[in-house]
């Protein structure tokens, strides 16, 4: 039987601003307590909130399409959404060659509010290439994970 802590902890790694920065240290916690490894459940927040990413586009793609019906959305929504596109566009060049990694850096940040989340949200307004931005957000998500981890065992300080 899974524990109930495990369940609010994997909960919390899926939730927007909390996820794995919030979900990891309950884990953790856990099993530190009960003298389980840590490395599965790591493996599984990791996981979590990699698969998250693809969850979030999908999510996006499917109701800003049925939104955009709607007269009030596509009036406040699509004209924000054109102004992000237009500013976009002037950094298309530099995003090719800088902006992936700024949004690894940003999602790696392991701060609530920087995660897969708020990196994909960030994308998928822009209109980033799906692919790059993927690799860039998961790669963000596994070092975020590791600074997680490495604070919620001890073995970095903020002191």
């Amino acid at each position: 039987m899974v524990d109930v802590q495990i369940l609010i902890g994997l909960l919390l790694t899926v939730l927007p601003v909390s996820e794995l920065r919030v979900g990891l240290p309950v884990i953790v916690e856990y099993a530190l307590r009960n003298g389980v490894s840590v490395w599965p459940y790591f493996l599984m927040v990791l996981i979590l909130n990699v698969l998250l990413i693809l969850l979030i586009f999908m999510f996006f793609d499917f109701f800003h399409e049925i939104f955009m019906r709607m007269k009030w959305y596509r009036s406040v929504v699509g004209r924000a959404l054109g102004r992000v596109q237009k500013k976009v566009d002037k950094l298309e060049g530099r995003m090719d060659k800088w902006g992936y990694l700024a949004l690894m850096l940003f999602v790696a940040v392991p701060l609530p509010g920087t995660g897969a989340w708020t990196g994909t949200i960030a994308a998928w307004v822009m209109g980033l290439n799906r692919l790059k931005s993927f690799v860039a957000i998961a790669a963000g998500v596994v070092i975020a994970g590791l600074l997680v981890l490495l604070f919620s065992l001890g073995l970095f300080s903020l002191r």
